[in-house]
């Protein structure tokens, strides 16, 4: 290989690749209760007035005959208003079964859809549950993107959520 293309491809090779990583943790609390189902959960992404950015995880029941459990992401409300009722479900990358009790990992690149298109700002990741014979629950966690530091955001749910953590690193 001649020196000269050699030089740019050092170069080249000993650049920094700039990737953030974005690890999100949704813990999905086990409750006492007589009649228990596992909630439909939606994240998302918004700015901070509340306008969708980018669907994240959509969890639901898609085994049931007839698309029936599409019929209940309605519940998702806030998520449903701004986002759901105009999506085809299933979305590849985005909707997937319901999560059992525990901590449920989510991973993002900034390399990967939606992060990679994000302009820089100020922006909130949104996580909403739903149960059948439960309730509701609604977090937000404000983030800045893209970050210049290492983060960690975090939020307790009461309900039908438990700890909710977002760590961001450049």
């Amino acid at each position: 290989m001649p020196k000269r293309l050699l030089l740019p491809l050092c170069a080249l090779l000993s650049t920094p690749v700039l990737a953030a990583d974005v690890q999100l943790e949704v813990e999905i609390p086990r409750l006492q209760v007589a009649e228990y189902h596992r909630p439909y959960v939606a994240i998302w992404l918004e700015q901070p007035d509340q306008k969708h950015v980018a669907n994240l995880a959509v969890w639901y029941d898609q085994k049931l005959k007839d698309k029936e459990g599409e019929k209940w992401l309605k519940d998702l409300r806030q998520w449903w208003r701004r986002s759901g009722r105009s999506l085809q479900m299933p979305v590849d990358g985005v909707s997937g079964a319901t999560r059992a009790v525990g901590t449920q990992s989510l991973s993002f690149s900034s390399n990967d859809a939606p992060f990679k298109q994000l302009p820089a700002g100020e922006y909130r990741v949104v996580v909403e549950a739903a149960r059948e014979v439960g309730g509701r629950e609604l977090l937000r966690l404000p983030f800045t993107w893209p970050p210049k530091q290492a983060a960690n955001h975090s939020a307790q749910g009461s309900s039908e959520l438990g700890h909710i953590n977002l760590h961001l690193t450049p």
